[in-house]
């Protein structure tokens, strides 16, 4: 690999390790390693057996498989083809009947605190009479309805009612602005919005309804014939007559019994827009039986899930990990979850763990950002450190979002679960659908800041760029040698993008690329991610590609002739966007340059989204280019981190543009 990966595996040699407790071993799902490698052996000797097995054991068919995989048309991967089922059903339905109907399902705690409950029957009754509504709309099987909305039970509800009529939902994180949810609109073809008026958020109304206003403002959205308006808030909104309807409308007269429609294993549950390292989102599509599978097992095993727990993930149905931990994979498991709406901050940086202990929480799944900010938080004031609070009931931890380093992983560990809770260090992607590199609880013994091994069934490798296997120690790419149920099935309405991005010829076109760097330990074989072997950023969990932001930037045609960004670590947001701006104007210094810096990232902010403004922006007359005009972005990359340019610059147009790039404004 190259020498950023190679400098990462040296800094990150980590020799700590904490085995699992004899308590946790004993009542474990899988108990112990000689459990898991049991698991492994299975999935190695009869691959297809192992997963027809796990796929009858956990869902409910309306139709059985009789074809568990088709390689036919790789790597276009099929499972369970001929059978038919409904996700809602999966995880709604099902509990009907037992003793789990009169479970509590959700937890609601809003911004202001209050708290509701719904229970899996009241749930149930919600999900169908919402199905009714999106039916009474002209919202069939196949269609493809986008969701807007703030972090509610609406929201899951919303998503829930789609999947029980056979629409396909594609969720756009409320933060997005309006051209993104304009170019998710159009690529989706879809023929309804549902969304809010407002969000609330540390104690402040931000407008969700207007940005969509805005987006179908934009035009080429004709197929979108009904807006649903939640009212989350009292205040007022701009109505369009004949498009606008809200919730309450929408749902009178409606029956609360509407049967799920069944659909093809393979049919989209939905769609799910995540950037590529090109301008254009690429729309990830999941289908409905392996993925339901796969979010309803690895609640089983990554988090041991047992009856009596109270899980809470924090992550927005926005992301991936929402749709598969939120709104899917604890319904489907029968879990009662807690939904947050507000953030970690307010009204005070205690947030989480008054949560905790309020409703008593034995599970919880967040993001390495909002560790390290709690960190930053606990160490400027002591008020809001977790040890004010009784964190007992807590037994498992989670980590996704990105690698977690490991004194973040250390902190977490002492001080919110007391040196007994074991850290699930999840490693997955959108297009993985859940969990592929994980610690299990009660088998595999913890190293901070590693994900250590594979679960069973998923065959992960690291390689070199031909696809051939490294040794351990040895840095390279990941990649998954075998296709799995919840993995993408393709980009939506573009095929060739799809092979191209995660299945590259050079590799044999059926391997995985998971597009990420990573390295196995000599003595265990444990994981550990090094980061992205792309331009796509990760900043807070969140997957961004440098070419859609630099695509911002130069939209701004009075002022940027010219950008490229790129990463740099950063200890609160994981990674940092930098930006390095040649403007259609002298390069601008002191005063003036901090003005037209903030302007380009209030700019980025409404093209994109607030998570994608840069934290640096440099101006220069040029950018370090080879004759041949490629932008050296390694060198870049060194110029961002701060360290001094040590690499042969002969190639370069104009050597002295990188003197004038490395100062900050």
């Amino acid at each position: 690999m190259s020498e950023p990966t190679s400098a990462i595996e040296s800094v990150l040699v980590e020799n700590r390790v904490f085995p699992p407790s004899e308590d946790t071993v004993k009542n474990a799902r899988i108990a112990g390693m000689q459990a898991y490698e049991a698991l492994c052996a299975e999935a190695e000797k009869d691959f297809e057996g192992f997963w027809a097995r796990l796929a009858r054991e956990n869902l409910q068919w309306s139709r059985p498989f009789t074809q568990t995989l088709d390689e036919s048309n790789a790597p276009f991967y099929k499972w369970f083809a001929d059978g038919e089922l409904n996700a809602s059903a999966n995880c709604l339905d099902r509990h009907i009947g037992t003793p789990v109907e009169n479970k509590t399902a959700i937890i609601f705690e809003a911004d202001d605190g209050a708290v509701t409950q719904v229970t899996y029957k009241e749930l149930l009754a919600r999900v169908g009479q919402f199905a009714n509504a999106l039916k009474a709309r002209g919202v069939q099987k196949g269609d493809r309805v986008l969701i807007y909305m703030p972090m509610t039970i609406e929201g899951v509800v919303a998503m829930q009612a789609c999947a029980r009529i056979g629409a396909t939902h594609s969720v756009v994180f409320g933060g997005f602005s309006a051209k993104a949810l304009h170019e998710r609109t159009i690529d989706a073809g879809a023929v309804a919005i549902i969304t809010a008026n407002y969000q609330l958020r540390g104690g402040k109304e931000l407008p969700l309804k207007s940005i969509v206003d805005e987006a179908l403002a934009m035009g080429g959205c004709d197929s979108v014939k009904t807006v649903l308006v939640y009212e989350r808030t009292a205040s007022a909104w701009n109505r369009v007559e004949g498009r606008d309807v809200t919730f309450t409308e929408a749902l009178a007269g409606q029956s609360t019994e509407c049967a799920p429609v069944p659909v093809g294993a393979e049919h989209p549950l939905f769609i799910l827009y995540t950037s590529g390292s090109t301008g254009k989102p690429k729309g990830v599509q999941h289908s409905t039986g392996g993925y339901t599978l796969w979010a309803r097992q690895t609640m089983l095993w990554t988090f041991d899930l047992q009856p009596s727990d109270v899980f809470w993930c924090t992550a927005d149905i926005g992301w991936i990990t929402g749709h598969t931990y939120v709104a899917y994979g604890p319904l489907a498991a029968g879990a009662t979850q807690v939904v947050f709406e507000g953030v970690p901050t307010f009204p005070h940086a205690g947030r989480f763990w008054e949560m905790i202990e309020r409703h008593k929480v034995s599970i919880f799944y967040t993001a390495p950002t909002a560790i390290r900010s709690l960190i930053k938080a606990a160490d400027s004031d002591e008020k809001v450190h977790p040890k004010n609070w009784n964190l007992t009931s807590l037994r498992v931890l989670g980590s996704v979002g990105e690698p977690i380093n490991p004194e973040a992983w250390m902190w977490y560990y002492r001080n919110v679960g007391g040196e007994r809770c074991p850290i699930v260090d999840t490693f997955w992607q959108t297009e993985n659908g859940g969990h592929v590199i994980t610690p299990l609880p009660g088998a595999t013994p913890l190293v901070p800041g590693s994900c250590t091994l594979p679960l069973p069934g998923i065959k992960a490798a690291i390689v070199d760029e031909t696809g051939k296997d490294l040794p351990n120690g040895a840095g390279g790419m990941l990649v998954i040698k075998r296709p799995w149920p919840s993995m993408i099935r393709t980009i939506w309405g573009d095929p060739e993008r799809f092979k191209k991005s995660y299945f590259p010829e050079e590799m044999g076109g059926t391997i995985y690329l998971a597009g990420d760097g990573a390295v196995r330990s000599e003595d265990r074989g444990y994981f550990r991610i090094t980061g992205r072997i792309d331009d796509v950023l990760n900043v807070s969990g969140h997957r961004m590609g440098t070419m859609e932001i630099e695509s911002a930037l130069v939209a701004k045609t009075d002022l940027v002739a010219e950008a490229a960004v790129v990463g740099r670590p950063d200890d609160l947001t994981g990674e940092a966007i930098v930006a390095f701006v040649v403007l259609k104007r002298p390069v601008p210094t002191g005063e003036e340059a901090k003005q037209l810096a903030n302007e380009l990232r209030n700019w980025v902010a409404k093209e994109i989204g607030p998570i994608a403004k840069p934290k640096d922006i440099r101006f220069g007359e040029n950018l370090p280019k080879t004759r041949s005009g490629k932008i050296m972005r390694r060198l870049l990359r060194s110029l961002a981190k701060g360290e001094a340019i040590t690499q042969d610059t002969s190639t370069l147009e104009n050597p002295t543009i990188l003197d004038q790039l490395a100062k900050t404004n």
